[in-house]
Formats: structure tokens, sequence, C-alpha cells
């Protein structure tokens, strides 16, 4: 199964950007539906922005017009551009590849990486 590597993350202030990586270990990756998820402590995960094959996008509201998606399959990459981050933002923020439009939990995931944006 394709292995996912999230790089990118860190401190930031408010109103200030990160570009999240999601490196991906083969080729196989460009079928899949990427996703970012984030999860911030005592909250559920959430879906914050996914693209599939065919490059549809869907955003979480809370983020739309702020963070942008994309791939790049050449280096089987997908990115998390973050811009105007608020303290909200603050979380671990993973890439998960799956099947479909449908989210689901079956499907590579990485290992996270944390963003911090201090009140």
């Amino acid at each position: 199964q394709v292995q996912l590597v999230e790089s990118g993350g860190g401190l930031v202030h408010a109103g200030g950007s990160l570009r999240l990586s999601c490196a991906a270990s083969d080729n196989s990756i460009g079928i899949y539906t990427v996703a970012w998820y984030r999860q911030a402590p005592g909250q559920q995960r959430e879906l914050v922005a996914a693209m599939t094959r065919t490059r549809m996008i869907t955003y979480a509201d809370s983020v739309k017009g702020r963070f942008t998606i994309s791939r790049d399959n050449a280096k089987y990459t997908t990115y998390l551009q973050m811009d105007n981050l608020k303290p909200e933002d603050t979380a671990i923020y993973t890439c998960h590849g799956y099947f479909g439009e449908t989210p689901m939990d079956s499907g590579p995931w990485g290992q996270g990486t944390q963003v911090t944006v201090p009140s």
C-alpha cells in the first residue's frame, strides 16, 4: 500500500501562512482522492480539504477562501496552502488517500504534522 508522509507544519502567528506537503511513496497515489484532515485536542477529526483524481475539490466551510489544496502527480505530492491562519486552525494535520469521492477511513494515512497558531 502506498505510504504518505506529511511535512511543513510549525508555529505561525495569526494572519500568517504555511504550506503542508503530503509526499506519497509511489505514483499509485494518482488514482486516489487525497484529503487533508485535522484534529484539535478534545475535538473530532475534521475533513479540511480533498481533491479527487479528476481534480474535483471540496473544502470545509471554515477554511474556504483561506486554504488551497493542490496536487503535483509528477512529484507524488499533495499540498495544502494555508493563508490567513487563525488560532482555531491549530491542530494536527494528516493526509489520507481513499478511492472514490466519498470520504472513508480505509486507505493510507500519514503520521500527521502539527500546526500551531497562538492566540
